[in-house]
């Protein structure tokens, strides 16, 4: 069974930095996706980043890109998201899932396996 674990949230001040991590485990399949996604009150939830398991391919959102670092650790089935020079408008509940293609980012459609979230507030 599938469980995907997300932690690192947390409140920091505008201009800080976070590194939210995502640990799955019960995965069977050689290609796969993972991606983070945000909900902020009131607002749909969108895909940030996203990184494949084989070849490493990456997605960023606009908002995302020149602030946001997606990577993992292979060994230890975890994806890293460090987020620089965050902004209060980052504020949200961020998401870990795993799906099967990062076409469809920042949508959520196919992504089958979600965390519980993890909250981010950044705030002075």
């Amino acid at each position: 069974q599938v469980q995907i674990v997300e932690s690192g949230g947390g409140l920091v001040q505008p201009g800080g930095s976070l590194t939210l991590s995502c640990a799955a485990s019960g995965i069977t399949w050689d290609y796969y996706v993972i991606g983070w996604f945000r909900q902020a009150p009131g607002k749909e939830r969108e895909g940030v980043s996203g990184i494949s398991s084989i070849d490493g391919n990456t997605y960023y959102a606009d908002s995302a890109k020149g602030r946001f670092t997606i990577s993992r650790d292979k060994a230890k089935n975890t994806v890293y998201l460090t987020m620089n020079t965050l902004e209060p408008e980052d504020t949200a509940v961020y998401y870990c899932a795993l799906g099967w293609t990062l076409a469809t980012m920042p949508y959520a459609d196919g992504f089958d396996y979600w965390g519980q979230g993890t909250q981010v507030t950044v705030s002075s």
